[in-house]
């Protein structure tokens, strides 16, 4: 009885189904293939980070996305939409909305703490950008590696995982037992993958090397009474494209404008 209690009790404290999605395509992802093919040290960009929209290719997948969700059963949709406030993860979400992935009066909920990994003095810098301009700071990243590598006035890995454990603390008190969808950006779908399984620095690393988290790619998990002592969220699959496939949209698989150096 008492096990059975403490199962039901875990189970109230997940979500029934969480979806990470990065947002689509970006007018930031285009500026950096751009800078990149030129060789150039610095992206031109005409926006702050955060204001930076989708491009015409990233709202069609939006919307590839959100018809792919309205062909499931309505208990295979979300419950809760969760968003970063950047312009890009925002416009995802309402397009996914607008394209019956939820309930068309389920509002948009934003919050802070899924923002995009913040890069400081990096910032709109190309990899180029970086040996040129900031070669110190390509010294310590080489060094530190890119988990722990705060370049000043930004983020290491480390601090979007601080904050984002956190926000998995409202998560579950707020909307347990329901569908989430979090909309946010690569780094952000990386780091919770890092907190809900438990990996360490070389496992989340090892998987980043693999490739690009697709724009809209899916990320899914789902509460599992058996696993662990007393259930857990699992894994059911990762960086899932089959809502552009189905769509005959474009998949896209490419660093943030601010993410342009890979390590």
């Amino acid at each position: 009885m008492e096990s059975e209690t403490t199962t039901i009790h875990a189970a109230r404290r997940w979500p029934a189904v969480l979806w990470v999605v990065r947002h689509g395509q970006s007018a930031g992802n285009i500026a950096r293939d751009q800078a990149t093919e030129l060789g150039l040290p610095r992206i031109a960009l005409t926006h702050r980070d955060v204001d930076v929209p989708l491009s015409e290719l990233g709202r069609e997948q939006a919307t590839a996305l959100g018809r792919w969700f309205a062909e499931l059963h309505e208990d295979g949709r979300p419950e809760v939409l969760l968003s970063s406030t950047y312009a890009r993860a925002v416009e995802t979400a309402k397009l996914f909305r607008e394209a019956g992935g939820c309930a068309p009066d389920e509002p948009v909920c934003v919050d802070e703490r899924l923002r995009e990994k913040e890069f400081g003095v990096l910032d709109g810098l190309t990899t180029v950008g970086i040996h040129e301009l900031q070669p110190q700071q390509a010294e310590f990243r080489k060094l530190l590696g890119k988990f722990y590598h705060r370049p000043p006035g930004g983020e290491s890995w480390c601090d979007v995982i601080f904050r984002l454990r956190a926000l998995m603390d409202t998560v579950s008190l707020h909307y347990s037992g329901r569908r989430v969808m979090i909309v946010a950006h690569q780094v952000v779908v990386l780091c919770l993958r890092y907190i809900l399984e438990n990996l360490s620095e070389e496992q989340i690393l090892a998987i980043d090397r693999e490739g690009e988290v697709a724009n809209c790619g899916i990320t899914e998990y789902r509460f599992d009474h058996e696993a662990g002592k007393h259930g857990a969220l699992v894994l059911a699959r990762y960086n899932v494209t089959a809502p552009m496939v189905a769509d005959d949209t474009r998949v896209t698989a490419e660093p943030d404008a601010m993410v342009a150096a890979r390590g």
